[in-house]
């Protein structure tokens, strides 16, 4: 299903506001910046509504960026750029891309003008290419709504410079983990590492009543929570033989970010859930920080 017509179906009602919110004070997001080392996240983005209507998740969103230190540029990997070979977004004022259809007026005006970061891509190529993975660089793609819409409650000054990498979903988890091992060294270069998908990600199985979640997608979301926090990276890699995987990615392009987000925290790395919350029915928000 293309880009497009994924986005369509996405939930259009309001995220119900029983999100759960770890403190901040009591979470450990800031990093020791004398090294400029920063962590790296995986965030399930939900529906392009919420960048009009935030609710809980676009309130978490806006705490951990409250919460984080200010790094140089942010290399966001998005499910909603899905191409055969790794690109990386080198446009020095990339467009807001409104990679949907058929949502109310005001969701095509919105902007989201934050500068490019095009030295940023060719570095992220250029490690990709001496890990032996070919990547090239798109000097015409923007941000579309799977990177601008969580960046708009993290950075809203739309002041930090974003490149965008792009997931190919011919490809496997261990593909998408290489890409995030080779990208390590971003972090330790002033560069916040952002993947940007969905814990779980059945569109066709939307409640729009809006009900609470199933038991299939609270299995899944917690058979994750619980690989991630143990640091079981092979059990992960092989994650089509979780508990209902299929039902809950029948197509995985919003689950691979989360491996390269997971592959940039370094080897063995593990994942602390920061936040979860289910919104129409099995659609899960789960956002996670990896820190090796």
């Amino acid at each position: 299903m293309a880009a497009a017509s994924i986005a369509s179906s996405s939930c259009r009602r309001r995220t119900r506001r029983s999100g759960a919110l770890v403190p901040l004070a009591a979470a450990p997001y800031m990093e020791a910046m004398s090294n400029r080392t920063f962590p790296s996240f995986f965030l399930s983005h939900g529906s392009p509504t919420l960048a009009l209507e935030p609710g809980a998740a676009g309130a978490f969103w806006k705490e951990l960026g409250e919460s984080l230190a200010r790094p140089d540029a942010v290399l966001c990997i998005s499910a909603h750029w899905m191409t055969a070979a790794p690109l990386l977004g080198a446009a020095e004022r990339p467009k807001t891309i409104h990679d949907y259809y058929g949502f109310p007026e005001p969701m095509y005006r919105l902007s989201y003008p934050a500068p490019g970061a095009p030295a940023l891509a060719q570095r992220a190529a250029d490690l990709l290419r001496a890990a032996g993975i070919e990547a090239a660089l798109d000097q015409r793609y923007g941000l579309d709504h799977g990177a601008w819409v969580p960046l708009r409650s993290l950075y809203p000054a739309a002041d930090m410079p974003v490149a965008q990498l792009s997931v190919q979903p011919r490809r496997d988890a261990r593909w998408h983990y290489r890409l995030g091992r080779a990208l390590e060294p971003l972090r330790r270069e002033g560069v916040l590492v952002l993947a940007s998908g969905g814990a779980t990600h059945n569109l066709r199985e939307l409640d729009w009543s809006d009900g609470p979640p199933p038991g299939w997608a609270t299995e899944f979301d917690d058979w994750l929570a619980e690989r991630l926090a143990a640091g079981q990276t092979e059990e992960l890699l092989d994650w089509e033989r979780a508990p209902h995987a299929l039902r809950a990615h029948p197509s995985p392009e919003h689950f691979l970010p989360l491996f390269v987000g997971l592959g940039a925290a370094g080897k063995g790395a593990r994942g602390e859930r920061l936040y979860r919350d289910f919104t129409m029915g099995g659609l899960s928000m789960a956002a996670y920080r990896f820190s090796a």
